[in-house]
């Protein structure tokens, strides 16, 4: 996908991005490309690749959901910023909390936020378990988005604490979403969300499927949840 393209099949969706806007994809796409000789941040360097499946598919999720209000979201587990920093340079009126574990992607996404002048946008270096036990954050976001972190059973437990009630958990997944659902339904509903819609469509050009998973948090998390790190991956709710 070229910068045309990307350009063009986002205005299809109804998406007009300014000069401002597509300087700012440049700017990213150089940021990742320079700090990620220095760590590993992606397997993908090669600029179409970048275009079409991080930020093209990163803004996938407001074609389905509409992010055109200021809200609040909080992305588990960004690593180089997907989907949510492609979402704020779309939407400058969300507010971003991204919480990721390891340290070096929190100096990059400081650095990526400078580089491309963000406002409203925090950066947490925590596990996504401890994050959700403070009740600085626990039941305190609108939306939380997730993009291929882990399958639904152990995502669910990662993410749904941290949305408010009445708010959404906006699951982002390849291939596969029937089953993962299947197996994670039980821990969506344990822990307060049920699932409002499943979106499947095709990455243009590589023709890939793509599924949005839309769960609203619909009573309290118990609290006995999210259980200490590593636990819902060694023991997922199901």
């Amino acid at each position: 996908m070229n910068i045309e393209q990307f350009k063009d099949m986002l205005s299809e969706k109804g998406i007009t991005l300014t000069d401002k806007q597509m300087n700012q994809f440049e700017k990213y796409y150089e940021t990742l490309v320079e700090w990620n000789e220095k760590m590993n941040l992606t397997a993908i360097t090669d600029k179409a690749d970048v275009y079409l499946k991080h930020f093209y598919d990163s803004i996938s999720a407001s074609f389905y959901f509409d992010l055109t209000k200021p809200v609040h979201l909080c992305d588990v587990g960004a690593g180089a910023g997907f989907p949510s920093i492609p979402l704020k340079i779309v939407f400058p009126q969300l507010e971003v909390t991204i919480v990721d574990s390891l340290n070096k992607r929190i100096s990059f996404l400081n650095h990526l936020a400078n580089v491309l002048e963000l406002d409203k946008v925090h950066f947490v270096h925590d596990r996504a378990e401890t994050f959700g036990v403070n009740l600085k954050h626990r039941e305190s976001y609108d939306i939380v988005t997730a993009r291929a972190v882990a399958r639904m059973s152990v995502l669910s437990e990662l993410c749904i604490p941290l949305v408010k009630v009445g708010g959404y958990f906006i699951a982002m997944k390849a291939a596969h979403a029937n089953e993962e659902m299947a197996a994670g339904e039980k821990a969506i509903t344990t822990l307060g969300g049920k699932l409002e819609e499943k979106y499947t469509f095709t990455l243009p050009l590589e023709e890939s499927e793509r599924n949005i998973l839309v769960i609203k948090k619909e009573k309290q998390t118990p609290k006995k949840y999210p259980r200490k790190p590593g636990t819902p991956s060694k023991m997922p709710i199901e």
